[in-house]
């Protein structure tokens, strides 16, 4: 379900046709909010239990940041729920916003950068290049 919804985000798709299109492929329950998924979210490393949670909190967002927030606002297994919630996000608002950005890649070893950087190169086209 992840990877639908990046494709479709990625592919132009509004928040509306993503809900629609996950809602199609699986039984899961989009039609909460992040407040009524916080008051009985418990950590739970199931797809069934955390990737639904992640879409939801995408769905809220306003922006990359704010969908970041909101994942780990909903606790439990918040840095598996930001990774999805934030690849979603990340394609949807067209990448990663620069000072977020800078400031992760600032933190990460030599060789780490190297691989981020291959990784731009060879599947987001450079996008990120000048980020760093």
């Amino acid at each position: 379900m992840t990877a639908a919804a990046v494709f479709a985000a990625r592919t132009g798709a509004s928040r509306e046709k993503i809900r629609e299109l996950v809602g199609k492929l699986s039984d899961y329950n989009l039609d909460r909010s992040v407040d009524e998924v916080r008051e009985v979210y418990k950590y739970n490393e199931t797809c069934q239990d955390t990737v639904p949670e992640a879409i939801i909190a995408f769905l809220e967002s306003s922006d990359f940041e704010d969908a970041i927030r909101k994942a780990i606002s909903l606790g439990g297994d918040s840095d598996t729920l930001a990774c999805i919630t934030g690849g979603i996000a990340e394609a949807f608002y067209g990448g990663v916003p620069a000072s977020i950005a800078t400031t992760v890649f600032d933190r990460l070893i030599p060789y780490l950068r190297q691989i981020v950087n291959q990784f731009d190169q060879l599947f987001m086209n450079g996008r990120y290049k000048t980020h760093y």
